[in-house]
């Protein structure tokens, strides 16, 4: 898979860098770093190159006049996966009992991110409060990282899911790692993890539904979330801003789901919803 490495002036605030990736997430963008070069900090952000529209890049890039298009270019896997790895190196998540390595490669969600790092804690929050989880389901897994420490934690079963072939494969080795058994789906839940290949959250009955991605895709799974949630089990859905909560707290509400409880860490927000 190529990438295509677009090259930005950065935005005066980090406020407003925020919602530039954001707009920029909204037309298939996946990562972002900075830079440093001799006329001063840039900001980098990659897409899959197949899906890379400059027009429709151009026209978001029209509602931040502060920032400017320096350069485009395309860029093979191994210069990617160079660069990804040089700003994310391995991070270590300290649990009650023992830690999680994870190497991000180029996938999202090491530990870094507000909302991965949210989702980590309430987890590790569940844990010492509740009995262990029978089924899990991370959705849109990236590093596998959320998966993993639900594993660590004690869950008998986690499903990770992602639409990225690498993603899914980092996933893979991250579990290994960490030295949790993998199945492709193939077998009935004989591993601890099910790693999959997908755009949607596979069918199953799950306690325990994680899934830190953008909101228009939350959006759309909801009613997949809902059918798929156990009476009991609840829904841990971040990935978005404070702003955008009432959204989707209505697209909750019809299908049956209500807030438990949220979390916000600057603008981002974590949502933990149950069965009315």
């Amino acid at each position: 898979m190529r990438y295509t490495e677009v090259t930005l002036t950065c935005c005066p605030s980090e406020w407003q860098q925020a919602l530039l990736e954001q707009a920029l997430a909204d037309i298939g963008f996946e990562t972002f770093c900075e830079a440093e070069t001799e006329q001063g900090s840039v900001s980098l952000a990659y897409i899959q190159t197949d899906i890379f529209n400059r027009s429709l890049l151009e026209q978001t890039l029209q509602s931040y006049p502060d920032t400017r298009l320096l350069a485009v270019q395309d860029c093979p896997d191994e210069n990617w996966n160079s660069t990804w790895e040089k700003e994310h190196p391995e991070f270590t998540i300290a649990l009650p009992h023992g830690s999680v390595l994870i190497r991000p490669h180029c996938a999202f969600g090491a530990g870094y991110h507000e909302t991965t790092n949210m989702l980590i804690e309430q987890l590790i929050q569940r844990s010492t409060l509740h009995t262990p989880l029978s089924s899990v389901l991370d959705n849109g897994c990236g590093t596998g990282v959320l998966g993993i420490v639900a594993a660590k934690l004690g869950a008998a079963h986690v499903t990770m899911v992602d639409i990225d072939e690498h993603s899914v494969r980092c996933a893979q080795e991250n579990c290994l790692l960490n030295g949790l058994t993998v199945d492709n789906g193939a077998s009935e839940h004989s591993d601890k993890c099910t790693i999959l290949l997908g755009d949607t959250p596979p069918e199953g009955r799950y306690d325990l539904i994680l899934s830190n991605i953008h909101k228009n895709i939350l959006l759309a799974q909801m009613p997949l979330y809902a059918r798929y949630l156990t009476p009991d089990g609840q829904v841990w859905i971040s990935g978005f801003y404070a702003s955008d909560a009432p959204d989707l707290l209505a697209a909750a509400a019809a299908v049956g789901l209500t807030k438990s409880t949220n979390h916000t860490q600057g603008d981002w927000c974590l949502l933990q919803l149950q069965r009315e």
